[in-house]
């Protein structure tokens, strides 16, 4: 019937519309084939836009105009509705008609009415890469209501037609001004609907992010700054940095200090810190930016523009100097009461086992004497007490009877020693007076173990007197050389990232002086990488690229040699293209070093970047079949788990990647995998990389197996993962024969159970955006070290397994007042869920418990207050949070 009444009212019409009207018998049959799926008012409003078509082609302009605004409003209305806007469906056929009429158009309002109905109707219709929605949107009105009234999808199609544009015009070098007016417009609606990733993800591809910050405003600006942080661990190199950019002076503009804090921390920018320092006018809050910057691991000194009032200053900066670390540390250890001090015994739990692990202890005494040594050092670290070090000598405690530095032998003695600074950790007074009388000892190993010790007990804190420096600095020029690698040694640890060039001067005459001994200039270079590390100190590298040439071509095939590039490539750690002019002055070392500086210097300027190309080279050097005597491959493994340590999609990549390695690498690269496998799971045993370490654990190869038994320590270091556990047990009866096997066995034992489970390695931290340059070096110090295993660790310099206290870190939330006096308060802690991108307000932990403060948080796990009576002054509850009253909170009756 409509049909029939629309041919009825069109026939009282011109003759040309009854034309128009009466088609071919085969269209009529197609036509009512095709509407008699329609709906009645399906067919009224087909046959109402295809009047309109016709009337928009009238000569009358009048005419014209009503069909086109009647057009235009039918299809704003449609494609603002949720369902499939049946209008552009039924314009489908005249889209053609509709273009070619539009050409012969003089210029009018009319012309501009039309090219925005064609740029709607291109959003289905156009060809492939045509961009047609965008030429006609260019070209169309002023729309009433802007471009968001024509609907999201159709906004969101503009959007990548302006990227693709936008390449095209600057390959050909064309004007962008009218493309960028309506960038803006199109940012405008994204940010006001809820769609800040859309709208950072165009600004990004038309490299117009400078506007962002125009467009933001309090209700959005958190999601934006988000989605920024989050994209940028996949941008390529200076685009990173862009958008850091953008998000740091986001926060600052809205206040938000602590999350501008951590952006100026990535970039290692300290005058961007000092800046939010001098920005921020709250004590308090300045005070919980100290712990920040503690946590770190940086040295960092406030000034009268940051804190004006001299006795805050130096109370900020005692907190900045971490000398408040012990003290928290043990607070989370009584009020979890793991105060009483563990033997080895108490780790091995060899009474778990059958009768022939405990043949073991006799086997080689010495080296079991050692490996309890490092143990107790391990899972006492920072206690102050222990079972073997500081009982009295008279006593007989834990299996222990007399002086058990004595039970060591030689170089063995060294270690002893330096593990009473272990134990002693972070309590610099206390520390130092205890190690004191092991000055005295007429045993130079012991003197050198205790220098080492005053080192490792000064680690990460900071004094203003210095007296580790006063005690250290008069034994750097002894003659005997482990007195001299002790002092040097424990000056690298005690102040790593200090730059300090008191110190920088007295270790530059070692290395230029030929005559110096390999492994005391060994220990120099590491130390000096350790002290600058992230520098980029010019003349730092220079001194060591020096002492580099001037060694004999005999010993640079000595595995200590090894340290010499390495505490160059640390002096760049992170710092990417800023590597290329040394990386240049590399070639021209000896054939039997230059290659493998090549990939340690890269390995360390790309460490946490997540760069693919880089990651990609190095499998390309993984896949060389190699002449022998050739070690660069075991770096190039390392580093492609220093790259891809960055965040958790390139650490799954990596992993899986590890597979085809073991499969078809050669010797020296299935003896580095593992340790790349502990460096990409860090305290944080996966079950998935477990199983294959315990696979190797049992290979063929030697140092493979020991490389996978350290590693099994460092997945589970400090989390007393109970699986691990009986893993190692059954190791220590399985390898019981073998005291090189067991001795990294008792080494893993020792480092799972770090600190009693209180302390991590991780050197990731503030909800794993932050990268401690710091922490990261002491891994890859200690993972090169492992890569000649029976040379280094299982020879004489086995106290380089102490570099690992440069990780470690209490894995402790502990909530503070504004007295910063602790403060117990419930937390829910649970497993970290990602909610960059997400709408609304939702979830950020799943699967979560209640804890009363203090708590300790493992892999993956973030912590949120389970009470709205505080406002924590930190984005993230890691470490020491300060707590301030709420004052909107009402107590319930």
């Amino acid at each position: 019937m409509a049909p029939q009444t629309n041919n009825n009212a069109s026939g009282s019409g011109t003759s040309k519309e009854e034309a128009t009207v009466k088609a071919p018998s085969k269209g009529l049959k197609k036509d009512d084939k095709k509407n008699a799926d329609l709906s009645d008012e399906d067919i009224a409003l087909k046959q109402q836009l295809e009047l309109y078509v016709e009337r928009i082609q009238d000569p009358d302009p009048g005419l014209q105009k009503v069909a086109l605004e009647s057009m235009r409003q039918g299809l704003r209305s449609a494609t603002s509705s949720m369902t499939v806007p049946k209008p552009l469906k039924f314009l489908r056929p005249h889209y053609g008609t509709l273009k070619a009429y539009y050409d012969t158009m003089v210029e009018s309002e009319q012309k501009k009415y039309l090219a925005d109905i064609l740029s709607v109707l291109a959003l289905t219709m156009s060809a492939e890469g045509e961009r047609e929605s965008l030429k006609y949107r260019l070209l169309g009105s002023e729309t009433e209501g802007g471009i968001g009234s024509w609907g999201h999808e159709y906004v969101r199609n503009l959007a990548g037609e302006c990227a693709q544009e936008y390449a095209k015009r600057l390959n050909e070098e064309t004007e962008i001004d009218d493309l960028m007016d309506l960038v803006k417009d199109i940012v405008e609606f994204y940010m006001k609907h809820n769609a800040e990733p859309e709208a950072v993800d165009l600004l990004m591809e038309v490299e117009y992010l400078e506007i962002l910050i125009d467009h933001v405003d309090k209700t959005n600006f958190r999601r934006t700054c988000l989605y920024l942080t989050s994209a940028a661990r996949y941008r390529p190199g200076i685009d990173d940095m862009v958008l850091l950019d953008i998000a740091y002076m986001t926060y600052l503009k809205y206040d938000e200090y602590s999350n501008a804090l951590q952006i100026a921390l990535f970039f290692d920018n300290m005058q961007y810190v000092g800046q939010v320092f001098t920005d921020c006018d709250d004590l308090l809050r300045k005070k919980q930016f100290c712990y920040i910057v503690a946590r770190h691991g940086i040295t960092f000194e406030l000034d009268d523009l940051m804190v004006e009032e001299d006795e805050d200053r130096f109370l900020l900066q005692d907190i900045i100097n971490n000398t408040k670390l012990s003290e928290g540390y043990l607070t989370l250890a009584r009020d979890i009461e793991v105060m009483e001090p563990k033997s080895p015994e108490d780790i091995y739990k060899a009474h778990l086992l059958e009768g022939r692990a405990s043949a073991g202890v006799s086997v080689d005494s010495a080296r079991q004497n050692l490996a309890a040594t490092f143990v107790n050092a391990f899972v006492n670290a920072g206690f102050g007490q222990d079972k073997l070090m500081t009982v009295p000598s008279e006593s007989s405690s834990g299996g222990s009877s007399g002086n058990w530095l004595f039970k060591n032998k030689e170089h063995g003695k060294a270690s002893a020693a330096a593990s009473l600074g272990m134990i002693l950790l972070w309590d610099i007074d206390s520390g130092l007076a205890q190690i004191d009388k092991y000055f005295h000892s007429n045993d130079n190993h012991v003197i050198a173990g205790a220098l080492l010790g005053a080192g490792i007990v000064n680690c990460s804190i900071k004094t203003d007197c210095d007296p580790v420096l006063a005690l250290l600095n008069n034994y750097i020029d002894k003659e005997d050389s482990s007195i001299r690698i002790g002092a040097i040694m424990g000056l690298g640890i005690a102040y790593a990232g200090s730059r300090n060039w008191q110190i920088c001067r007295r270790l530059s005459r070692i290395l230029k002086d030929a005559k110096s001994p390999l492994d005391v200039v060994a220990f120099t270079a590491i130390s000096l990488g350790l002290i600058y590390v992230g520098s980029c100190n010019g003349g730092v590298a220079q001194t060591i690229i020096f002492a580099l040439m001037c060694r004999r071509e005999s010993e640079l095939q000595e595995p200590l040699t090894r340290f010499l590039p390495l505490g160059l490539g640390l002096l760049y750690l992170g710092k990417q293209e800023s590597i290329e002019a040394i990386a240049e002055v590399s070639k021209r070392f000896n054939d039997k070093i230059r290659k493998y500086c090549d990939m340690t210097l890269l390995s360390c300027a790309y460490a946490g970047t997540g760069n693919v190309l880089e990651v990609q080279n190095f499998f390309r050097h993984c896949t060389q079949h190699l002449e022998k005597g050739e070690t660069h491959q075991g770096p190039a493994v390392l580093g492609i788990a220093m790259v891809a340590m960055a965040e958790e999609l390139g650490v799954e990549m990596a992993i899986r990647s590890m597979g085809h390695l073991l499969q078809y690498g050669e010797q020296n690269i299935r003896s580095a995998v593992p340790l790349a496998l502990g460096l990409l799971c860090i305290s944080n045993p996966k079950v998935d990389v477990m199983n294959t370490l315990s696979r190797l654990s049992h290979d063929r190869d030697a140092e493979v197996v020991m490389a996978a038994v350290m590693s099994l320590g460092l997945i589970g270091a400090g989390t007393n993962n109970a699986r691990i556990a009986r893993m190692l047990r059954n190791l220590s009866s399985y390898h019981y024969k073998y005291p090189s096997l067991l001795f990294c066995v008792r080494i893993a034992q020792g480092l799972l159970y770090l600190g009693k489970g209180l302390l991590t390695l991780n050197p990731y931290h503030s909800d794993r955006f932050l990268l401690s340059p710091t922490a990261l070096a002491g891994l890859v110090i200690m993972l090169h070290a492992c890569l000649d295993m029976k040379a280094i660790i299982l020879g004489k310099y086995h106290f380089v397994l102490y570099f690992l206290v440069l990780a470690m870190q209490p894995r402790m939330l502990l909530t503070v007042d504004e007295n910063l006096k602790p403060l117990p308060i419930p937390v829910r802690v649970g497993k970290a869920v990602d909610v960059v991108g997400q709408a609304g307000r939702p979830k950020t932990i799943t699967g979560f418990q209640t804890h009363l403060t203090p708590v300790i948080l493992g892999a993956g796990e973030r912590a949120e207050l389970a009470t709205e009576k505080y406002i924590p002054l930190s984005p993230i509850l890691e470490g020491f949070v300060i707590l301030r009253d709420n004052p909107d909170y009402r107590e319930d009756n």
